[in-house]
């Protein structure tokens, strides 16, 4: 038997009209109004395409600078043989940072970090490590940015707030905007910055529509459903 709604959620779900759109602005600070939680939401964009990720000329992905962060520490790993890379990267504030002894600690499962990043000629060795870090959307790669001699440059973009999207096996698409406590304003510049990042991502072999809905979204709270002209203009 599925779980009963907790009364914050029950507030927050009374505040939303089910057979409404809201403009991104309304839908902002109406996530601003639900009741809050114990913790700092996360509040993402999801969207559903028109796509077929199982053809590889309709896979959606990319990244985006979010212009006033995404609100989270980002914990990096760099793949770097000890040198002006692996010197550059700790001086741009990763937190990890390593060749053989990384590559075999993940190896062994380990997978305590947000983001990873490789110089090219690191990763001969870190492809084989596809199956432990693949699936966890961890693998560094050149279309991202995170496969790069320039290992400060790699570094600081994710820690400012660059974050990554990849559509699912579903053709669902999840991407980060900010927390809930982030001032209405920058959640809309953010969430503005992602809409117009996924729309440049549509591939050329897709017809019809590319993005079919769209919802903003707390952790914690009910999704809000924007209004398809958020989408369609971006």
């Amino acid at each position: 038997m599925p779980n009963k709604p907790s009364k914050r959620y029950r507030k927050a779900l009374a505040l939303v009209d089910p057979k409404s759109t809201y403009a991104l602005e309304d839908a902002a600070e109406l996530i601003g109004k639900f009741p809050k939680t114990k913790f700092d939401q996360s509040v993402e964009l999801s969207f559903r395409l028109g796509v077929d990720p199982r053809q590889s000329d309709q896979m959606v992905r990319g990244t985006v600078p979010l212009p006033h962060g995404s609100g989270k520490q980002v914990r990096v790993l760099v793949f770097a043989r000890p040198g002006a890379a692996a010197d550059a990267a700790a001086e741009a504030g990763a937190e990890f940072i390593g060749f053989d002894d990384m590559i075999k600690k993940c190896q062994e499962g380990w997978v305590d970090f947000d983001v990873a990043v490789a110089t090219p000629d690191a990763m001969s060795e870190v492809r084989k490590l596809g199956k432990v870090l693949g699936p966890r959307g961890l693998m560094p790669n050149p279309k991202t940015g995170t496969v790069t001699d320039d290992t400060a440059k790699a570094v600081r973009e994710v820690k400012a707030g660059r974050v990554e999207f990849k559509v699912d096996k579903t053709a669902n698409l999840h991407v980060t905007v900010g927390k809930a406590s982030f001032e209405r304003s920058k959640l809309v510049e953010n969430a503005r910055a992602v809409l117009e990042a996924v729309t440049k991502a549509r591939p050329q072999s897709v017809r019809g529509t590319f993005i079919k809905n769209c919802v903003l979204a707390a952790t914690m709270s009910p999704a809000v459903r924007l209004d398809p002209k958020e989408y369609h203009k971006a």
